[in-house]
């Protein structure tokens, strides 16, 4: 990853601190500001990429030779980048943890020049990944059981993005993803049916089907692209003429889903077809699929795309990656409608029957309730996507009943704020949290 993934100022900033001698220690904090609207809670992720590109830091060559095209920078610096390292660490909650504003996701404590790079590189991924994360999320909560599979790729913001929502909709939950890409690289299971260009390519849909069947018997057939009760009847024929195998499911990919879904599972069960699935695509949201689900709508697989690697209801996540120390003090912004807390910040949490119940945001090695668990840790590699999809599970399944809903809580989570940490800001009451929090 090129080094130059990063904005401007943070370069400007790091040659003014290497200029003055401001090399000293400092921790930045990585933190969603607040939820989107009816969201509950958020899923943790991304944290993979910032490791491996801090890891990785370089400054090539070429890197310089373009700074040194720049105005603002003198050689001096660009002989000091030149054996730039990043040597500090990183902490940060696991990904595919369960996490709530406005406790920090991820710690940058190292020299001040080198957290200050990071900045931009770790809000990208951290907030972009967090985000179609937790959107994946929601969906899965609403198929109630029902697979889900991400068709988004040709609709996500560019082919970086496209990798990105479809690793984090699979720790989210997702069955699979129709990028072969993202399959080949993380190891995601691929899928995939037939297109309406397909169907149309052939004189008619009956031998578009045959043709299909034959090349992949068991397939999934798309049954819309005319007229959706006359292509059920073909897979129907098709069935019959060739053996219950022909199909393993038709996709309805237009209409009113829920009466499609009960003509097709009808006209399927009285043709001796109960086998073959039904898979609804096209424009589903996760309150679309809660709908469904909730009708009783007999659909087998949920296909969303573009509603999720765009999120397209909640576009970004407000977050912000501050200084909250610097050689030892506690540094903090007092903006208004955007202060922070000071000080470098545990996160404990709270658990009662294997549920979460409450977090607790306190200073940097105080010490802990009995049983609280610290979520914040160093972090120096990733780990497999199947160990994070297991904890993402884990995790939602473990968040009371009304967290997982699709509208906003009554009761939102538990973030309290200890007092020492209260204490350390004069404007505390300014502080921008997600949800209820006060002094632990």
């Amino acid at each position: 990853m090129s080094a130059l993934l990063t904005d401007l100022y943070e370069l400007t900033m790091a040659q003014a601190y290497y200029a003055r001698g401001m090399t000293g220690p400092a921790v930045f904090e990585l933190a969603a500001r607040r939820l989107p609207p009816n969201w509950n809670f958020l899923v943790c992720a991304g944290v993979d990429r910032v490791l491996e590109f801090a890891r990785s830091l370089r400054f090539t060559d070429e890197d310089l030779a373009y700074l040194a095209s720049l105005p603002q920078f003198e050689p001096w610096f660009i002989e000091r980048l030149r054996d730039f390292r990043f040597s500090g660490e990183i902490w940060a909650v696991a990904e595919g943890t369960a996490v709530f504003p406005p406790a920090p996701l991820l710690q940058v404590a190292a020299p001040l020049p080198e957290a200050q790079i990071l900045e931009t590189f770790a809000l990208n991924q951290v907030s972009f990944a967090t985000l179609i994360a937790s959107k994946a999320a929601r969906a899965v909560i609403a198929a109630e059981g029902r697979p889900v599979v991400e068709f988004g790729g040709r609709r996500a913001h560019g082919t970086d993005a496209l990798l990105l929502a479809a690793r984090s909709a699979y720790i989210a939950g997702f069955a699979g993803t129709s990028s072969v890409e993202a399959g080949r690289r993380y190891g995601i299971p691929v899928t995939g049916t037939m297109g309406h260009s397909y169907v149309m390519a052939h004189e008619d849909e009956a031998s578009a089907f045959a043709a299909f069947a034959e090349q992949y018997p068991g397939a999934t057939l798309l049954v819309d692209t005319y007229d959706t009760e006359r292509g059920l009847e073909r897979v129907v024929a098709l069935a019959r003429e060739r053996g219950a195998g022909a199909a393993g499911a038709v996709r309805i990919d237009s209409g009113e889903f829920g009466f499609e879904a009960r003509r097709a599972r009808r006209m399927l069960d009285e043709a001796g077809l109960g086998e073959v699935r039904i898979i609804a695509s096209g424009g589903l949201t996760e309150e679309r699929i809660a709908e469904l689900t909730g009708e009783g709508a007999p659909i087998d697989v949920f296909a969303a795309g573009t509603s999720i690697v765009t999120s397209r209801s909640a576009p970004s996540l407000d977050t912000a990656y501050k200084l909250v120390e610097y050689e030892g003090r506690d540094r903090a912004k007092r903006s208004a409608g955007k202060a922070s807390l000071p000080g470098r910040k545990a996160l404990l949490r709270l658990r009662e029957g294997g549920r979460a119940v409450e977090d607790r945001l306190a200073r940097f090695g105080a010490g802990a309730p009995a049983g609280a668990e610290s979520l914040l840790r160093l972090r120096s590699e990733a780990e497999g996507i199947e160990a994070i999809r297991e904890r993402a599970a884990r995790e939602i399944g473990a968040l009371p009943a009304a967290l997982r809903s699709m509208t906003e809580a009554a009761e939102p989570y538990r973030v309290r704020v200890s007092d020492d940490l209260l204490a350390a800001a004069d404007w505390a009451g300014q502080v921008e949290q997600g949800g209820p929090s006060g002094a632990g």
